[in-house]
Parts: C-alpha cells; structure tokens; sequence
C-alpha cells in the first residue's frame, strides 16, 4: 500500500488516540501535503522536531492497528460485502433458469453474511 494512503487509513482510524499537538501536525503532513520545513516554519521549530513527531506518530498509529487490528476488518468485510454483491448480480442474471445454482448462491450469500455479522 502506498505509504501516503497507509498513513491517511492509520489516521482515520486511530488519529483521536493521538494529541491534539500530534494531530495537527499529522494532518498537515497528511491531508494537506505540507513539507516538514513549511510544517517547522510555521511551528516555529526545527525540522528536525517535526520530523521526530511524524516518525513516532506513525509508530503509534502502527502500534494500534499491530493490537487492535481494526483496518484489517474493516479491509476483510469490504472483501466479503464485494462478494456479496457479485452473487448477488450472479443471481439476477440468472433468474430462475437454474433454481439449483440460485440456490447454492443463495447459500454463499447467507454464509458471507454470518461472517460479517460476527466480525463487527
């Protein structure tokens, strides 16, 4: 995954956890693509110091996915709800034709859907 878009899905799901001194600094590296100079200057500190708070921000937010593992549900239960739709365009497309091959779609889609529910 690109470092950019791990960073912003680490942000989404764990960015209240940090500081508010942590957070402000993480978004303007983040969402507003400022360089860790233009971040320093308008701080007032070294960049250097900025660059230190980005590292261990990401450590942190690291840290929470690496226990609590809440992106990697989340990516899991996309997964399965795009499953979901493809059987059931499957069954659509097919009508009633084959009630046999409805039926076993019919039992994939009622398996998928237990999944998610006891993941969330």
């Amino acid at each position: 995954m690109e470092k950019i878009v791990e960073q912003g899905l680490l942000y989404d799901f764990y960015g209240e956890l940090l500081t508010k001194h942590q957070r402000q600094i993480y978004e303007r590296i983040v969402y507003d693509n400022l360089s860790l100079g233009e971040i320093a200057q308008e701080e007032g500190v070294s960049r250097q110091a900025v660059h230190d708070i980005v590292r261990r921000c990401d450590r942190i937010l690291q840290g929470y996915e690496d226990k609590l593992k809440l992106i990697a549900r989340f990516e899991s239960i996309k997964g399965k709800i795009a499953c979901i739709s493809q059987l059931a365009a499957q069954l659509e497309a097919e009508g009633t034709a084959d009630a046999g091959q409805n039926c076993l779609c019919g039992v994939k889609i009622r398996k998928l859907s237990q999944e998610i529910l006891q993941e969330l």
